[in-house]
């Protein structure tokens, strides 16, 4: 009787070897748990359920549209100034949520990741999906609005609002991946994933026209605005729902597209970073947790 030698390597592999966002995708079933946990988790007791969604962002909107539209007087500078106002909100709320809620995605599993295997990519990418799942009743909301003042479906208008989404789910999950994993280690990642939302709200032109940096600002700030990549999804979206619903007199920032392009570049090259950085450092999440 022979008896034929094997590698170790011809039956056995390390945990996590074969783990990723390919694997992630496949085990859809369990990132349907995942989701529905979370959703469930976040609310449990309560009445109106996933009813907040609506909820929230309309009381966001009019602490925004009063405070800076009516109070200060952006409604009378911006034509059609609550749509204008909303078309970015929608896609800065979609972002900081992604990022808030993937960044503890690990840490808020700690028990799972220490006791079963499973694609550790599973965490942020279920947090992603939860958010989407909140940015679906504001994009109603918005459709609503954007209608009633006269907006009507163009591929031009579609082309940008793919365009802008697009650049925030990636940049959003690239830093969300990255922020979940250095978090697992440092813990104070939190707090300054939370401090610079705050940030984030005020560095787009949401709540103001991009045009009030170019004239307030020196021209390196405005060249250094301009670079920020959100701020051109925000500008898309608000080329896609706001400006067909206007006079078309509003000048979007020069080469719009071109900038929104190298965006969306930079956003594939951080979304690449992070699920580099996010592989090599899962290894020690089970005995960081």
């Amino acid at each position: 009787m022979t008896t034929t030698l094997m590698s170790p390597d011809d039956t056995l592999r390390p945990p996590g070897a074969d783990g990723g966002l390919r694997q992630a995708a496949r085990r859809r079933y369990l990132l349907r748990l995942l989701v529905r946990r979370e959703l469930r988790a976040r609310y449990k007791g309560s009445l109106l359920g996933l009813g907040w969604s609506y909820v929230r962002p309309a009381v966001h909107f009019s602490v925004y549209f009063y405070v800076i539209g009516v109070f200060l007087g952006m409604d009378r500078q911006v034509e059609n100034f609550p749509v204008y106002l909303f078309s970015g909100m929608v896609l800065v709320n979609l972002f900081t949520e992604t990022l808030h809620s993937t960044t503890r995605s690990v840490t808020g599993n700690a028990p799972l990741v220490r006791k079963v295997f499973l694609p550790r990519e599973l965490f942020p990418i279920a947090s992603l999906l939860v958010s989407l799942v909140h940015f679906l009743p504001s994009m109603l909301i918005l459709l609503g609005a954007a209608i009633v003042k006269g907006w009507r479906p163009s591929p031009e208008s579609l082309g940008a609002a793919v365009f802008g989404f697009a650049i925030i789910v990636m940049l959003g999950l690239g830093l969300g991946l990255l922020c979940a994993a250095i978090n697992v280690f440092f813990r104070d990642l939190e707090q300054v994933v939370d401090i610079s939302m705050i940030v984030v709200t005020w560095s787009v032109p949401m709540i103001y026209p991009w045009t009030h940096v170019r004239t307030h600002a020196p021209g390196w700030v405005e060249d250094l605005y301009l670079a920020n990549p959100l701020v051109s999804a925000v500008s898309l979206f608000q080329r896609a729902f706001w400006f067909p619903g206007t006079g078309k007199t509003f000048a979007f920032p020069p080469n719009l597209y071109a900038h929104a392009t190298a965006s969306l570049v930079f956003a594939i090259l951080v979304f690449v970073a992070g699920r580099v950085a996010f592989a090599r450092m899962q290894k020690r999440f089970a005995q960081e947790l």
